[in-house]
């Protein structure tokens, strides 16, 4: 047992809570609303995120080190694909209403793996985690694109046009995060490398993640209410197959993908994270139970302060 990683990750945790803190306090303040959380939002996905990329893939990869990528991409896929599946049956099993059956898979199966997983990550192994951590984000993006979104939207009242093969992979690959990725590949693969400055300039603007990020989750517990945080039908089922369900899979893909190492313990770390944001979003668009999406969205954040250590001990 690794008793260093285990206070890393209590560490790591504390300073978790103590920069969500400064959401929440800054949302009780009335300093940030619904209009600041928007831009802080989308200036983390369109810009930081992609500098965090760049800078991590471009310090932390090499040409050989690229072709182990692919594997670590089935890895991913195979384990969340899995996962999905077990949330799927499980959300049958307990008889979940049909306006919240779609939204419990989408939380049980996909986890933050930017906002809050760009944090955890590089805390607990530093900026060496960044080239895992994007290729688990695109598998999981991936799956959270196409079918995650259609499960909500089958628990929802409002039913919009269906997605073509064309428009999925035009919402995949046009993010800028994984526009981020593709440069930065190609960069890798031609053996390039940027001048200077640029890389520089994305080294600054990529060290604005981990705060903003986090300040960003903050400010959705202040929406929620900490007095509203209160388990409903299913959430501790949820919460249960989110951060130890979730890493178990995938732990055994790692496994029998032959993954070891700094990339298996990023890939274990990300798949025990909390529910992604962006769900509570997409359930109120579809008029599915935005509330119950909320909730357990701030539940898992809590809950994951007690997991992430002990699976830090596990991993050793």
């Amino acid at each position: 047992m690794n008793l260093a990683g285990f206070f890393n990750a209590v560490s790591a945790c504390m300073v978790l809570l103590m920069l969500m803190s400064v959401g929440y306090v800054m949302g009780r303040l009335g300093w940030m609303t619904a209009r600041e959380k928007g831009f802080v939002s989308k200036y983390i996905v369109n810009i930081a995120v992609p500098c965090n990329c760049i800078v991590g893939l471009l310090n932390n990869l090499d040409h050989d080190s690229l072709a182990s990528a692919g594997w670590m991409l089935a890895a991913g896929l195979t384990s969340i694909g899995l996962t999905l599946v077990i949330s799927m049956g499980v959300a049958t099993l307990i008889r979940l209403p049909r306006e919240r059956w779609g939204v419990f898979v989408a939380m049980a199966a996909f986890s933050n793996t930017l906002f809050i997983g760009i944090p955890v990550c590089t805390q607990l192994f530093g900026d060496a985690c960044m080239p895992f951590l994007m290729v688990y984000y695109l598998s999981n993006t991936s799956f959270l694109q196409s079918v995650g979104f259609l499960l909500i939207e089958y628990s929802g009242s409002v039913r919009k046009e269906r997605t073509t093969v064309l428009g999925f992979l035009k919402n995949v690959f046009v993010k800028p995060p994984i526009l981020g990725v593709i440069f930065a590949i190609c960069m890798l693969l031609l053996d390039l490398s940027l001048p200077d400055p640029l890389m520089r300039f994305a080294g600054y603007v990529s060290d604005s993640v981990t705060p903003l990020a986090l300040i960003y989750c903050g400010f959705i517990v202040y929406e929620v209410g900490l007095r509203n945080l209160r388990p409903m039908q299913g959430h501790v089922t949820m919460l249960l197959m989110r951060l130890v369900c979730a890493p178990a899979v995938c732990l055994c893909f790692c496994s029998l993908f032959g993954m070891t190492g700094l990339a298996r313990s990023t890939f274990a770390v990300e798949s025990a994270l909390p529910v992604v944001s962006q769900i509570t979003v997409i359930a109120g668009a579809y008029g599915a139970d935005e509330k119950y999406a909320a909730t357990g969205s701030c539940l898992s954040i809590f809950a994951s302060c007690i997991t992430l250590p002990i699976l830090m001990l596990i991993l050793g």
